[in-house]
């Protein structure tokens, strides 16, 4: 069965062929519906908004620059990804901001809802899509060894982002010193964002002020075994001990924070939608 661009609507994906289904949410989650969708007549905006030339360059590219893990890409290598994202347009992965789910005011129930499509996944590096309903949050996590370009491609996201201060981890379960990276909110279009496995702000938060779409090129992807992402949370000054408040106070408490690693938070669930985008070829 052929594959054809992905959709957004209140919340939630639809699938754009002739008269099959669509995704929506239903009590919060992402659900497949049957409902008939009325093929449109523009067929050279179509065959625009499917162009896959712009997504199979950037994938191309990947190939050349991640050489696996342990590797960090050139300053040129760098450059030459961001080149490429920086042009990349929602139309480029099916997507448009005239879709329902970026246009909508209104704040589901619940918990706001994550989403995430994978468009392409080998052990050297990831494509992926990640779609954030307005005042959802991907929770402050890191990314161990790994070199993450970021592209927002619709809405207003703000990303609050740090780097560790010591270089050696501290004893298990005890707060470590990050000094604070990023404090803002992104409007797309914007430029591509890139973070390093010591520096960039590794660790990082997304929070959506509207639906948001975020592109991740992430080399090398994460793995059980030795990249797996840990979650953290900031600390107040009043959970700290003298000794530890005083570092901060040091530093300027407006850039230092104490951070602890802590459990997957409960309400972070990420649901998994097939990519249904223009296709790359390997």
């Amino acid at each position: 069965m052929k594959s054809s661009f992905m959709m957004v609507d209140d919340g939630g994906l639809m699938d754009q062929r002739k008269g099959i289904m669509k995704i929506r949410h239903v009590n919060n989650k992402v659900r497949y519906v049957k409902r008939p969708i009325k093929k449109k007549k523009n067929r050279s905006s179509y065959r625009e908004r499917k162009d896959p030339k712009v997504l199979q360059k950037l994938f191309d590219s990947c190939k050349e620059v991640f050489k696996g893990p342990e590797t960090v890409p050139s300053d040129s290598d760098v450059n030459k990804l961001c080149s490429i994202l920086d042009e990349m347009k929602p139309k480029h992965v099916g997507l448009s901001k005239n879709m329902q789910f970026f246009k909508s005011k209104s704040v589901a129930k619940g918990t706001p809802s994550v989403a995430y499509t994978p468009i392409y996944q080998c052990d050297e590096f990831s494509l992926c899509i990640f779609f954030l309903a307005a005042n959802a949050v991907i929770p402050l996590h890191n990314h161990p060894g790994m070199t993450v370009f970021s592209k927002l491609l619709l809405g207003d996201l703000h990303i609050k982002s740090y780097d560790w201060v010591d270089s050696m981890p501290p004893p298990e379960s005890q707060p470590r010193l990050a000094r604070l990276k990023v404090d803002s909110v992104l409007k797309a279009p914007c430029k591509t964002s890139v973070l390093y496995p010591t520096t960039g702000g590794n660790i990082h938060e997304f929070r959506a002020v509207t639906p948001c779409a975020v592109l991740d090129v992430l080399g090398p992807p994460y793995s059980k075994d030795d990249r797996d992402c840990s979650y953290y949370k900031e600390l107040q000054h009043s959970a700290l001990s003298n000794g530890e408040s005083s570092r901060v106070n040091e530093g300027g408490s407006d850039y230092l924070r104490w951070l602890k690693e802590t459990e997957v938070p409960q309400d972070s669930h990420m649901e998994r939608i097939d990519y249904w985008g223009p296709q790359i070829v390997d």
